[in-house]
């Protein structure tokens, strides 16, 4: 990746925590512990996926760093979703934990020496990660797990006397 692609990813990175706050907007917060089918997440258990993701992400970039070469754990997202009881947990809290650990973590890693993108971490199911593939991985897991609330509230507009959402709300048209 060059240093200017780097940059914009950075700069993407950084946003994603106003750009989730815009997203859930949009998302009725009676409709958060909807469940479009038995083996899907609702809009409260994507936030609390999304804060444990972070929490992993937060460890494997000081990695690259303090540790580069070390194996990093992997995770069941599922199997933490159904144990960790999400739906007992506060989205409220996740966000804002969420919002700090991005913000630390972009702090981090502007001021990384450009050897330090190029540093790998193991990865038990992807082998060797570097820290492009991190950046990467986290600029992207926001907007795809947006789109996934913005299934889940189309669902649950259909289910809610056949309403069919507003094509033309901007949230969704800028995110598509």
């Amino acid at each position: 990746m060059t240093p200017a692609e780097r940059k914009q990813k950075i700069d993407s990175y950084a946003s994603a925590s106003d750009q989730l706050a815009q997203a859930l907007k949009g998302f009725p917060r009676q409709m958060w512990q909807y469940k479009p089918g038995p083996d899907r997440w609702s809009i409260h258990e994507v936030i609390l996926h999304i804060v444990d993701s972070e929490a992993n992400s937060y460890i494997r970039c000081r990695c690259f760093l303090a540790e580069p070469g070390k194996s990093i754990m992997a995770y069941d997202e599922n199997r933490w979703a159904a144990s960790l009881h999400y739906h007992e947990q506060s989205p409220d809290e996740a966000l804002e934990l969420f919002r700090l650990l991005r913000q630390m973590s972009f702090r981090l890693i502007t001021s990384f020496p450009e050897d330090v993108w190029s540093s790998t971490v193991l990865h038990p199911e992807s082998d060797s990660m570097t820290m492009d593939d991190w950046l990467i991985t986290y600029t992207n897991h926001i907007p795809e797990h947006i789109r996934q609330m913005q299934a889940t509230w189309k669902a649950w507009m259909v289910e809610q006397e056949g309403q069919r959402p507003d094509p033309e709300l901007s949230l969704f048209r800028a995110l598509e």
